[in-house]
């Protein structure tokens, strides 16, 4: 039963009573724009449907997220582009799910990370859920079209209910770029391909130095089984474990024990281990550690590690790759290998908050800083199972790339050198002398569209000549036609060249053609 009129107009006494209390309070303009916006719908319910005439919109984007400019989006696109041509290099197809799932195929597979899927009003019959990674949507898919091999890439928007940091690149609507590769193959052959595709990108994108941290599921595990952990209380250690990329380590501890519940002293063991990082030399000491060689499951995640280590250093990745016992992924679905790409920071201090930290009053180590993770991934063999009505299992290894980190460093790096990308694609620019020459233009323009050549030309009838020059220099279209009514009683159009000013009479007939030999040539 909708609301009277006498509710509609107690509701908006009450929400104009809180924004004046906010406003008062001096509380953030976020906060005061969403309650307005409240209050203003509340008043447009007295008008019925339509807003009244007077009525003042809060013109914004909802919290985190951002609309996207030309510049912007041909940034992006470039990037994206470069990252589907790898993709693609490794014998990746594409794919495409819906932006939303039923939510009991998203419910208890991202571990604490659950409570930051948003859930979706009930629309008549089905409880949906906005998809808040590819992975998950990709197991329903295996499991609903009965996949047992693919080798598939999905670039798409996915979305997170969580506290949004704008310039560090993290949304509540952004893109993942996910390349996964599903199948029963023998041990660490994809897991490898996974972490060269990852360097491959970076190295691409050329957005600075980068690590690759490696670290597999079973070794935590039997890590956290070693150092006296409860079986029961694993996930929950872990996803304390992988935060150590952006809290110190006696803040983790601090969670574990006050939080968590975890013995003091397994803390501090779990504490010796997580500070190691290294290569093939520190799955050697690991495999020689007392504790360590009596956990089976740490056993079969170190000699994963020793031949993953191996097939990574015939990729050439030796200085790429870490392996790194601080990497946890807190996602529940994991159970092999994992990784993930970090960029390095220029100055040198922290190496990550696990090893060393400032906060802490530690002394700095000379590595250079980590400044933020740009992909993520690793074995996840029970997922598909999970959806499929008789249990059945199909092994898959991936890894996301985090491209809207990527953009926020590009971004930043474009605004700092004031590079202006071009933002169309246009190839020549049809122009007139002088008036009455519209007509001829369209003609022109017809000829190269029917020759697949990128043109446009002014919407005026009677555009001034320098007006329609300032145009292709501003967007930095190469090349400009001029009609003149002496040229093409001839059959003759002027071609220039908007950097160098130069011009050549040529045959209408043989434009096209010149055009193309011109962008050859150049």
């Amino acid at each position: 039963m909708s609301d009277t009129r006498e509710q509609i107009l107690e509701q908006i006494k009450v929400q104009g009573d809180l924004v004046r209390q906010l406003k008062a309070a001096k509380e953030s303009k976020e906060k005061i724009d969403e309650e307005v916006s409240r209050l203003l719908a509340l008043k447009a319910k007295l008008g019925g449907d339509a807003p009244p005439a007077n009525q003042k919109f809060t013109l914004k984007t909802p919290k985190g997220t951002r609309d996207y400019g030309p510049q912007q989006m041909t940034l992006r696109q470039g990037v994206l582009d470069k990252i589907v041509q790898v993709f693609k290099r490794h014998g990746g197809e594409a794919i495409d799910t819906p932006v939303f799932e039923l939510k009991e195929v998203l419910t208890g597979k991202y571990g604490e990370d659950s409570k930051l899927i948003y859930d979706l009003k009930d629309q008549g019959g089905e409880i949906l859920s906005m998809r808040y990674d590819l992975t998950v949507p990709l197991a329903r898919y295996l499991a609903m079209n009965k996949i047992s091999s693919i080798k598939r890439y999905h670039i798409a928007k996915v979305y997170r209910r969580d506290n949004p940091a704008m310039t560090k690149g993290r949304y509540r609507e952004f893109y993942q770029c996910d390349f996964d590769i599903a199948g029963t193959y023998d041990p660490m052959l994809a897991d490898a391909e996974c972490v060269k595709i990852v360097s491959e990108i970076l190295d691409t994108l050329d957005i600075g130095d980068y690590v690759i941290k490696l670290n597999h599921r079973q070794l935590l595990d039997g890590m956290f089984q070693a150092c006296g952990v409860p079986a029961d209380s694993f996930r929950t250690i872990c996803s304390a474990v992988d935060k150590l990329d952006k809290s110190p380590w006696a803040d983790v501890r601090k969670e574990m024990v006050e939080e968590k519940g975890l013995d003091e002293a397994a803390a501090d063991r779990i504490g010796e281990y997580v500070r190691l990082s290294g290569g093939a030399e520190l799955v050697e000491q690991l495999l020689a550690d007392e504790k360590l060689k009596a956990v089976p499951n740490a056993v079969k995640g170190l000699e994963g590690m020793q031949l993953l280590l191996k097939y990574c250093s015939i990729f050439g990745l030796e200085k790429r790759v870490s392996f790194d016992l601080s990497l946890a992924r807190g996602l529940d679905y994991y159970t092999g290998v994992i990784y993930e790409g970090v960029l390095k920071g220029e100055s040198a201090s922290v190496a990550s908050p696990a090893k060393t930290s400032q906060q802490n009053g530690e002394q700095a180590s000379n590595e250079p800083a980590t400044v933020g993770s740009v992909a993520g991934g690793g074995r996840y063999d029970n997922l598909v199972g999970m959806f499929d009505p008789r249990g059945k299992a199909v092994p898959c290894v991936g890894v996301s790339i985090g491209v809207e980190r990527i953009f926020s460093v590009l971004e930043a790096r474009a605004a700092s050198s004031g590079l202006k990308l071009r933002t169309s694609d246009v190839e020549v620019y049809v122009a007139s002398a002088h008036k009455g020459l519209h007509e001829q233009r369209l003609k022109v323009l017809n000829l190269l569209w029917d020759a697949g050549v990128k043109a446009e030309h002014s919407y005026k009838l009677n555009p001034k000549l320098l007006v329609q020059l300032q145009h292709c220099e501003e967007h930095q279209i190469p090349l400009v036609v001029v009609l003149g009514d002496a040229e093409l009683a001839q059959g003759l159009v002027k071609l220039r060249e908007v950097t160098t000013r130069q011009e050549a009479n040529v045959k209408l007939e043989d434009l096209a053609t010149e055009i193309r030999r011109r962008q050859q040539a150049a």
